[in-house]
């Protein structure tokens, strides 16, 4: 094994015991451990040539999220903005300690920290990349269970929910999610035909 791959392979398990801490459960796994392994293996389908950068990015794109909880926010818009903003920061930094301490070099990890921070969306291809990956996975694993806890939402609101996400995603992500690469959750199946206009 070369050293790069070591190198790869020690982030990503420091990744995966950081999130395996999560008291959360998914499917019997910790919440955001599972999540991290839905982006890698989306990343596999999506792009199996991604960058190392993007690899690691993917993985580490929740990083310890459970440690800060949205109440720990003013519960209004601004202060869900500015929890979403604190949270780009914070898998940054958080990723960028653990990848130091797999032997990564400041080049790297700042690439890896513009993607997670979201920096350059649509104008740099990595961030593009992990949003595209980030909204495939929510499609295809999360969007049905997270239609569940909004009863109270109507077909408008879905409607601009989906349309937001699709906005945010790249033309190749479309065609992915629309010609075959993507479970898409079917009860759900009319209204994203109806709201992307297929």
């Amino acid at each position: 094994m070369s050293d790069q791959q070591e190198r790869f392979e020690r982030a990503i398990a420091l990744f995966d015991a950081a999130n395996a801490e999560d008291p959360n459960q998914d499917e019997g796994q910790p919440k955001e451990l599972l999540y991290a392994k839905r982006m890698s293996e989306m990343l596999g389908r999506f792009a199996p040539d991604a960058s190392e950068a993007v690899q690691l990015a993917v993985r580490a794109q929740h990083i310890r999220r459970w440690t800060v909880p949205r109440s720990s926010y003013p519960m209004t818009k601004e202060g869900y903005y500015a929890w979403r903003t604190g949270l780009y920061k914070f898998h940054a930094e958080t990723a960028g300690a653990l990848m130091r301490q797999a032997g990564y070099d400041d080049a790297v990890i700042e690439r890896v920290q513009a993607a997670v921070s979201k920096r350059g969306l649509k104008v740099n291809p990595e961030t593009q990349l992990l949003e595209d990956v980030t909204d495939l996975v929510f499609i295809e694993h999360y969007m049905l269970g997270f239609a569940g806890s909004k009863p109270d939402y109507d077909e408008q609101k879905w409607l601009d929910i989906i349309r937001k996400t699709w906005r945010k995603m790249s033309d190749r992500a479309h065609a992915f999610a629309t010609g075959g690469g993507l479970k898409l959750p079917e009860p759900l199946l009319p209204l994203i035909l109806k709201a992307i206009g297929a």
